[in-house]
Parts: C-alpha cells; structure tokens; sequence
C-alpha cells in the first residue's frame, strides 16, 4: 500500500509539476556553448583567432585549388590541362553558378562576416571590459568584415549586407548595390584603421592600423576617392617604421646568387621579427605545429598552400632526342631552381614572362634568372659531358629538345616555361621532404610553399598611391611612387609621360607578380577582360579554352551562386547579368 501511494505521488508530479521548457532546456554546465562563451577576454581572443585562420583558409589553404582562383584566368598564367574547370580551362563550366568556385569562395567570405558579427556584436555587451579593449576587438572583427565585403564585391558586385548576428534561420536576403557593398566595406576598414594598433605594436602576422590604412586606399581607389586613396596610403608610407628593404638581409642574406628582392621571399624572412621593415601584413605558417596550416605529410593535406606544385614545371619530362634516343637532363623532383616538385599547372603566359620586361630585360633584378628562372641548370653529368650543354634555356631552347612523355608538347609548355621563383624554397624544403638531402632530391609529397606569405607589402603600397595620383591627373608623382619600387629592382626610371592604368598594372606584375592575388586587382578596376583578350591568347581564344567559347565580358563579376539563390526562399536573390 505504502508503495502504491509513492508512486501515485511521483506520478501525479510528473504529471502537474513539469515545466516542459525549463526540464528540457540543457544547461551548459561542463561544455562550451552559445549561452556561455564570451565571457572572458580569452574567449574573444580565440574567436579572433579563428577569423585569422578562416582568412588564411580562403586565400591560402582550403586545398590545393581554390586560393589559386585568385591567379587562373587572369593575365598571369593559363591552364596547363587544357580543358578542366580547376584551373579555369573551361570558363563557361567553371564560372557556371552551380561550379564549384563561386560557391566555394562565397561560403568561405560570409562565414568570415559571420564569425566577424558575432565578435562585433558580444563585445558590445561587455561593459565590464575597459572601453579601449572592446573597441580593438571590435577593430579586428570590422577589419576582417571590411576585407570579406570588399573581397565579395570584387567577385560578385552587390551582395547581400549581413551586420548582426544571425541567431535563426533567415531566407529572405537581398542584393545591396555594390557601391554600397563596398562604402560598408570602407566603413569597417576605417573604424579598424583608427582603432587598431600601429604596426610596431602587434606581433608578427597580427593585422594592425597600417595594414587597414593599406587596404582603406585601395578600397577608396574602388569607390572614385582618390584624395582620400592618396592620404590613405600615405598613411602607410610616411610610417616612420616602414621603409622598402634596399639591403641584403635574412636567413641566406649570404648566398649567392642573390640579391634584397629574393631576400624578401626566403623561408623566415617575411616578418618584422626578421628585420623585414616592408612587411605589412603576413599571414603565417608553422610548418608540421598543429594549427600551423603547413605539413609535409603531403602536398594535397587541406591548409598546404601548393604553390610550388602549381605554378612550376614539371621538368621531369624534358628530353633531348638524338638519333631516336632519348636524354635526360634532369632529375624530379630536386630542391633547386628546376622548380621542387613543380607539376606545371600554371603556365607563365609571355606577357607575364617577356613581355613586361623588355625595356629592363637585363638589369632588372627582379628579372634575375634567381628570380625569374629561365635558364635551367643541368643535374646529369654524363648528359653535360656528351652534349656540352650545362643548362637548358626557356628561351633558346636546343633544337632537338623534346617534352612530354610523347614529344608533342611546346616550349614553353607544362614541363618548361620561366616562372618566378618565390612560389618554391630553393635548396631550404623542410627537412622530411627529403629523399636524400645531400643531392637534393625531394619525396613525392613535396608540392607546398613552407614560407610565410605576404598579404600586403609597402611596395604594394606605393603602386596604390601611384594609382591614385593618376587618377588625380598628377602623372609625376604617380611616376615617383613608381620610381621608389623601380629605383629599388635597378630598373630604369619611368616617366611621367609612360604612366598610365595598364603600366601600373604591368608594374604590379613585375613587383608582385604571382604573389598578387591578381584577379582581385583585375576585378576592381574593371580590367580583368581587357587584360585576358590582350595578354592571355590561351584562356581568350575559342579554340584553346575548353568551353569553345573563350574569355566573355560578363566574367568581369562572377555568377551568385545557384545554392545560395536556391535557399533564399523568402525573397529573390538576383542573379548577375549574362549567367542562367
């Protein structure tokens, strides 16, 4: 009996005394969570992080393709596997709004703005921190949003505004204008320029006032405000802590051949730490440190940025046919100017290669065959001793030389073209890459570039000011600006009178060349067609772009991605002109 009326009683509780809401809610005790995170200054510190390492993975390292969209179908370099959508081949397929790369890069921006709104959003609440310490965490989350808008405006023209946290589902997102995109871009850009810390106050890789004033003048180039571009960029350049390097310097500052532009590109030479005093923001890589973003595990493990891989030949298949016998001059893959394990993805187009250097071909040291390799030094001893031939030129090729396994394949081509040698680490690969280190030769799952990388560098800097000046009509101290990045390379000085939008341009290809993120540039200022239908006959011309369709006006902005329009169920998401 005394049981009965128990469990009548437990019973009749269950039954009247349950608060549905309150006894099914989990209470985050033990765990991290929404209703928990946010509390200390650490918590927003590694949410900071994250927004770091989620720049790094989109423009760095999501795999082995996609930060290279930055550089394929540009002026830069054309498809060295004529036809696919990875490398851009075939254009119609791979700018498609359902391919693959729009999505991806889309994904990949707005997830930043997420992470970006959610600091920005929970800092504000915090009143228990000093004001001086919520407004810098509210500058780097607005930094990292400025530089997604700017990022997706570029690529896509107008898009959707996203300025808080997104708590519940939302389908119901509309298209901004781009010009509106981008004046929220310079809106979160400036607030970090006025609120981040100076350069000579953060640590290497941190993002910092002079980088956001870097980015605020090419921002204010996009929108027409060229005053306001100049000051901005003058903010950088009149930092009494920036200055180009002019002098050897760094971890082989002694080897020859060598000279301060190859310096600024050698393994543990990109940041200030190292003496670096152009460096403006560098995003960086710990090679096999977990959350480094770099192993030597493999070539294709996700964070490895390929650029080695990418963008240089795969020497490997190089011949010379005598008498119907063929020769081998070189080893593959070896840690020296033959590329590491280049796999000839991207080839140089002769633009990139020739053309922009023909006034200075000789003594411009940024034309240096240490840095721009065209002369490929022979491993085979025998070969040498047979043939009399020590290297094999881009240029001069011997006229018996074959390549590709079937002989069909041109100079240059996928296994011999020139190309810049601050994609690879020339006798310095990690140690694990090696097979045998004493001749150099490197394991199969070599590929990487285990270098820091540079974002932004003050010769960038300058080319922005010199950007700006033109646009100003004031041509002479747009060629002074020029001059300091030319002085520098012993290029020969340009005049006033020379410069123009496509010499800034072609100059950009001789500072940064491949280390741009080229379409970017392209993109905002509207050049990225003229450039390809000019100076890249591969990805232009029907018969070799593999849709038979070749380079289009429209893909001057990429499509919005189908995935995205699809979803929005709650309001239409338009569609860009010329794209289904």
């Amino acid at each position: 009996m005394k049981k009965y009326i128990a469990c009548c009683i437990l019973a009749g509780c269950c039954l009247t005394g349950c608060n549905e809401d309150s006894f099914l809610r989990e209470k985050p005790l033990d765990f991290m969570s929404t209703e928990n995170s946010f509390q200390t200054e650490t918590d927003f510190d590694m949410s900071v992080n994250d927004l770091y390492d989620l720049i790094r993975w989109e423009f760095y390292g999501y795999d082995e393709y996609r930060p290279m969209d930055y550089i394929y179908g540009t002026d830069l370099v054309f498809d060295g596997e004529p036809g696919g959508t990875e490398k851009h081949g075939n254009m119609s397929a791979a700018y498609h709004p359902t391919a693959t790369i729009p999505r991806i890069h889309w994904n990949n921006l707005y997830k930043i703005i997420a992470g970006a709104n959610v600091v920005i959003d929970r800092i504000d609440t915090k009143e228990e921190f000093p004001a001086e310490t919520r407004a810098l965490f509210k500058a780097k989350a607005s930094f990292f949003r400025g530089l997604s808008y700017r990022t997706l405006a570029y690529l896509y023209g107008g898009v959707p505004l996203v300025l808080e946290e997104i708590s519940t589902p939302k389908t119901d997102f509309v298209r901004a204008t781009k010009e509106a995109t981008l004046e929220q871009a310079i809106t979160d850009v400036k607030f970090a320029a006025e609120n981040l810390k100076d350069i000579t106050a953060v640590k290497d890789g941190e993002v910092s006032s002079t980088a956001a004033y870097h980015l605020l003048a090419e921002l204010y180039l996009a929108t027409g405000k060229y005053s306001e571009a100049a000051a901005a960029a003058s903010k950088v350049i009149d930092n009494s802590a920036m200055k180009l390097m002019q002098n050897r310097f760094g971890s082989r500052a002694n080897e020859t051949p060598g000279d301060v532009y190859w310096d600024l590109f050698r393994m543990n030479n990109q940041n200030r730490g190292s003496g670096n005093t152009e460096a403006i923001w560098v995003i960086q890589y710990e090679t096999d440190l977990p959350g480094g973003g770099s192993s030597t595990v493999t070539a294709k493990t996700t964070g490895n940025y390929c650029f080695e891989r990418n963008f240089a030949p795969m020497v490997r298949d190089v011949k010379l046919r005598v008498d119907g016998k063929d020769y081998t001059p070189f080893r593959w893959p070896v840690s020296d100017y033959t590329g590491g394990r280049g796999i000839g993805w991207g080839i140089s187009t002769h633009h990139y290669s020739n053309t922009v250097w023909e006034s200075d071909f000789h003594n411009d040291i940024r034309n240096a065959n240490h840095n721009f390799v065209r002369k490929f030094a022979v491993h085979n001893e025998s070969f040498k001793q047979q043939f009399g031939i020590d290297s094999i030129d881009v240029d001069n090729p011997p006229a018996n030389l074959i390549v590709g396994q079937g002989g069909s394949m041109t100079v240059p081509g996928r296994f011999l073209y020139a190309y810049q040698s601050k994609i690879t680490t020339p006798f310095n690969h990690p140690d694990p890459l090696y097979s045998n280190k004493e001749r150099g030769d490197l394991k199969s799952s070599a590929g990487a570039t285990y270098t820091d990388q540079y974002m932004f560098r003050l010769a960038e800097t300058y080319l922005l000011r010199a950007e700006a000046y033109l646009a100003l009509n004031d041509k002479a101290k747009a060629a002074a600006d020029i001059n300091e990045v030319r002085n520098r390379a012993n290029a020969t000085p340009v005049t006033a009178e020379q410069v123009d939008l496509d010499y800034i341009l072609d100059e950009r290809i001789r500072e940064l060349g491949i280390e741009e993120k080229r379409r970017i540039t392209l993109m905002r200022t509207g050049k990225l067609y003229d450039r390809v239908k000019r100076f890249n006959p591969y990805y232009a011309n029907p018969a070799t772009n593999g849709d038979g369709v070749g380079m289009l006006e429209k893909y001057n902005v990429w499509p919005i991605p189908h995935s995205a329009i699809e979803a929005n169920i709650g309001a239409v998401l338009e569609q860009n002109p010329g794209y289904e």
